[in-house]
């Protein structure tokens, strides 16, 4: 049994896609609850009850909207490039999955462990600017071309902000292999992880990961106030639900690169206590939390701004930081926090 799954052809294929459904499956169930959390968080800053009717305590509200946008109609405005219209959301989920492909859970629970892991997400993320383009481009009106472009610039000023910060990351670390990085926070338990060394990034980091995944306060390509509904007016239906899905599973990769890169991934904070891939689910739901208080409690930057604090703020400072890290891991500065090189030297 054993060589037929790892010497076959047909038995590597299907480990594999047993093994994609194992992060899939698990993965859009979570996200379907973290939904409903978001929005009880929301509701609970507001003084309201929130989803509170399908199911015991509404837990059932996703479920019943992912029902809901299924057995819509799905409406093709006359003027739109059917083609592109319907592959937009498909790329933006697509992209937003293929992603978990190199996230360890635990050690070595890993579905692709590659050497060049962070560059893998990097690049995908940065593909999934292309989705939000064609949707806006193929809807063939006016607002949601303005919102699917004011969406790519976002995205793309500050992706170089989160590469730089990622870089000081690398520097430390010695390798982009993400169970290497989190290898390398392994010690004293909470305080070896690096948030300490590495601590005026972390806010830049979460602050530019709500920008890259279009979340409040930046929520600029979606400002219902000013752009309708930004690059999703003409979408309905299943592509629209694509489009939502695709969104939140990027934003729950976001909290989860926090997790790995800056809080020490699936390590326990106390030295006591054993690691595993709970940690991880935990430090996520943290950091969702706080992206849902974020969006609970701030005003919509303007669109100026939000290039402004892009491209004068945050580049400069993360761009400062690669230097200092990089400084002061050749000469050891700080006991060495800055260089714990696993591979090389």
């Amino acid at each position: 049994m054993y060589e037929f799954f790892t010497t076959t052809n047909l038995g590597i294929a299907l480990t594999i896609v047993g093994q994609v459904l194992l992060i899939v499956v698990p993965l859009l169930v979570a996200l379907a609850f973290l939904l409903y959390y978001d929005r009880k968080v929301w509701a609970a800053v507001q003084l309201r009850r929130g989803p509170n009717v399908v199911g015991a305590f509404g837990l059932l509200q996703s479920f019943a909207d992912f029902l809901k946008y299924v057995l819509k109609e799905i409406v093709v405005p006359a003027g739109a490039d059917k083609f592109v219209f319907f592959l937009a959301p498909m790329l933006s989920f697509v992209l937003a999955m293929v992603a978990w492909a190199v996230i360890p859970f635990n050690d070595r629970w890993v579905l692709a462990d590659v050497n060049v892991a962070i560059l893998f997400v990097f690049a995908v993320s940065s593909l999934e600017v292309y989705g939000v383009i064609m949707g806006g481009w193929a809807s063939n009106s006016k607002y949601p071309f303005l919102g699917s472009l004011r969406s790519a610039a976002q995205m793309i000023s500050y992706e170089v902000s989160i590469g730089l910060i990622i870089i000081g990351v690398i520097i430390s670390t010695g390798s982009m292999n993400f169970g290497d990085i989190v290898r390398a926070q392994d010690g004293a338990g909470l305080f070896s992880w690096y948030w300490l060394p590495h601590f005026p990034m972390v806010f830049l980091f979460l602050i530019s990961a709500m920008a890259e995944t279009n979340r409040p306060p930046f929520d600029l390509p979606e400002a219902e106030s000013e752009l309708v509904a930004g690059y999703q007016v003409e979408y309905s239906s299943t592509p629209f639900l694509l489009f939502m899905i695709g969104e939140y599973v990027a934003i729950v990769l976001m909290c989860t690169l926090v997790s790995i890169l800056f809080f020490g991934g699936w390590l326990s904070p106390i030295e006591a206590i054993p690691d595993g891939a709970l940690w991880l689910i935990l430090k996520i739901f943290f950091f969702f939390t706080i992206f849902a208080m974020v969006k609970a409690i701030t005003p919509r930057y303007r669109y100026d701004q939000l290039m402004r604090i892009g491209w004068k703020v945050f580049l400069p400072l993360s761009l400062i930081w690669v230097v200092l890290v990089a400084f002061f891991a050749q000469y050891g500065a700080f006991w060495g926090t800055y260089a714990r090189w696993t591979v090389g030297g």
